[in-house]
This record gives C-alpha cells, structure tokens and sequence, in this order.
C-alpha cells in the first residue's frame, strides 16, 4: 500500500513552504474538525483536556506536526509512518516538551503492520487520523479495510484529501508544484486523487458509515485555510465504523438499515 519513494517522507522536511502549507492543513483539520466530531461522538471531556482518554492513531503522522496538536489535547496518541528518518525527527521534537512525553508515541510501521489480526492495534484506538496521505496510497481498500482493523466499534476515522477533479489537478499539480513551487515536483499523482462519492463509497463497503464531509480552501496570499460549501479541491471526512451485531441477539439489526440511517443524519457543507 505504501509507496516509500513517493510516500510521506515528501510533504516533510521538504524547505520551509512545505511545512507551512502542511501545519496551516493541520491547524484548521486538528483544531476544529477532528477535535469537534470526536467531542460529538465521545461525549465530554476534562476542561483544558477534550481528548482526555481517547486513544487516536495518526497515520502517515511525518514529523508529528498533527500528532504533538493531539496530544495536547490530552489525547493518548500514537503516530506512525513507514519512513525511519520522519520517526526519529518526531520523536526529538516531542522529547523537548514534556507535556508530550507521557501520551505521545511513535512507531516507524506501516498501517498494515500494526493492523494484523493478534497485532497490538488491533480493535485498540477509539480514532484514527489520515490528514492528507490517501492521495499517496496505491491500495485504498487495503487501507480501508486496515483502519476498520485497528478502530474499536463505533470509532471514528478522520480523513483529509484531494478530490480528483480538473480544477485539483490546476492548483494541486499545476500551480502548487510547477508554478509556485509550494510542494516539489512530482509530489501529488492525479491517478490517485480520489472523489468524496468514491471515498464513500469504498468505506460504506468496508464497514463504515460517513457522517460529515466538509470542503477546504487555501489561500496562498495569506497562507490560511478555511471551510468551504465546495469540495472541488481539497475536503475531510468522518466516517464511524459500524457497530458489529450481536450474535446472541434474536434479531440484530441489519447493518443497512444503520447504513440508511446515518445516511439521512449526514449533512455536507
């Protein structure tokens, strides 16, 4: 699933444009989506701590510029990433504050090293956060169905991406890479930009249903990223893994009935 060439390792440590453009994703995704929903779906927590007591995976975490944001939060956060290097940068960024030192961890794995059945992810994080990795990924359904592996019933998984759409291509290709040289060339592959409809469609097929999708904007004159009605260019999404049936029950209910359900609560904006 992961491609080590062309993985992660290339929206990190990649010059000072790059990260700016990645912690700005990171700021408006980890401060107000992934934050709000978990409240929603986990109820209340310890003022100054929301996230006290959930355990959050951070796939593709990098140089945990999203896992550190977590942790604050009072979140039990593990962050991983198939690239060595990321790990080991992250790991002595986190041991300078040590706020961080008890509730961040990280472990140089791949997502589906740690979601193998008897493995020490499995069915043990109550979230799991992929912030701008799908568009890397050469097997989404491995992926899929991987994040379904390690969540508990009822968790949530947070995704942020790039639709796949001639106007993502414009500015996520055309413009950041050769134009304005944000990212570096060849970083984003069109082939793998995938459509929230698409998106959807394989997690509600692998165990999922979707709650919320929700478009992002960014805007390079002021480097900020804001919420968007239209999900042409970049987007995240929630989707909780479904509750599995009680084999000792009469008549559990079908899951496509929750699956219609969840469908008529969802909004978009």
């Amino acid at each position: 699933m992961w491609e080590k060439s062309r993985g992660l390792n290339a929206l990190y440590g990649s010059g000072d444009g790059v990260e700016r453009v990645v912690a700005c994703v990171h700021s408006v995704t980890s401060d107000l989506y992934f934050r709000d929903n978990l409240l929603n779906a986990h109820g209340g927590r310890q003022p100054g701590k929301p996230l006290a007591g959930l355990r959050i995976l951070d796939v593709g975490c990098g140089g945990g510029l999203l896992t550190e944001p977590l942790g604050r939060l009072g979140a039990d956060v593990l962050g991983i990433d198939p690239v060595a290097d990321s790990i080991g940068t992250a790991e002595v960024h986190a041991w300078h504050d040590p706020d961080l030192r008890g509730n961040v961890r990280y472990r140089a794995n791949t997502l589906e090293e740690l979601s193998e059945k008897g493995g020490q992810g499995a069915g043990q994080f109550d979230a799991v956060v992929a912030s701008e990795v799908v568009e890397h990924l050469a097997d989404l359904e491995t992926f899929t169905l991987c994040c379904n592996q390690v969540l508990k019933p009822g968790g949530s998984l947070f995704i942020t991406t790039i639709n796949k759409t001639k106007l993502s291509y414009a500015l996520a290709i055309v413009a950041a890479e050769e134009v304005l040289r944000i990212v570096p060339s060849g970083t984003h592959d069109w082939d793998k930009f995938v459509s929230p409809v698409e998106l959807e469609r394989l997690l509600e097929s692998n165990g999922f249903h979707v709650e919320s999708i929700r478009g992002m904007l960014y805007n390079p004159l002021s480097g900020a990223w804001s919420w968007t009605e239209s999900t042409r260019i970049n987007y995240a999404l929630h989707a909780v893994k479904l509750e599995e049936p009680d084999p000792d029950e009469d008549d559990p209910e079908d899951p496509t009935v929750i699956v219609a359900q969840a469908k008529a609560r969802r909004w978009y904006n």
